[in-house]
């Protein structure tokens, strides 16, 4: 299933991942999750240049095999990085744009893990267009979204 890039998963067992202002651990299991998942070097994803947005609780019913019920941070990250994927987590992986991003979503045949395609309907393209008019000297720059959401609530989805 295609998805977002990937989600942090803080662990109980480091300090600095339970550390709830700004919500600096969400940052450093993201950079930390990155690297594991991704390949991307955390020197590569300093942890003061994710941008919070918001949090979300969704449920996704079980199919049988599985189902999620979790609060969920939303962060976004811009820069320039190297991915080496670890086989073990992910199968493929591919930068799009937003328009490739929507036909993918049109396209029979893909699948989407269930929070993805929430986030995506009801915010990320959005999020998308505001990012995007919010360039930095000409660039994309993920902190710009800062105070674009109320990040002090939890977005219910369904």
């Amino acid at each position: 299933m295609w998805t977002n890039t990937c989600c942090s998963h803080p662990l109980d067992d480091f300090a600095e991942e339970k550390d709830e202002k700004d919500q600096r651990g969400v940052r450093v299991a993201a950079s930390r999750k990155l690297e594991h998942e991704l390949g991307i070097p955390q020197e590569q994803t300093p942890v003061d240049e994710f941008q919070y947005l918001t949090r979300i609780h969704y449920l996704a019913p079980s199919n049988g095999m599985w189902g999620e019920h979790e609060v969920d941070y939303i962060l976004f990250f811009t820069g320039d990085v190297t991915v080496t994927p670890n086989e073990n987590e992910i199968r493929d992986h591919k930068y799009v744009d937003k328009a490739e991003l929507q036909a993918m979503f049109d396209a029979p045949g893909n699948s989407f893990t269930p929070w993805f395609k929430l986030i995506a309907r009801d915010f990320l393209f959005g999020w998308w267009d505001e990012l995007l008019k919010r360039k930095v000297d000409g660039k994309v720059v993920a902190k710009s979204l800062a105070g674009l959401v109320d990040g002090s609530k939890v977005v219910k989805m369904v």
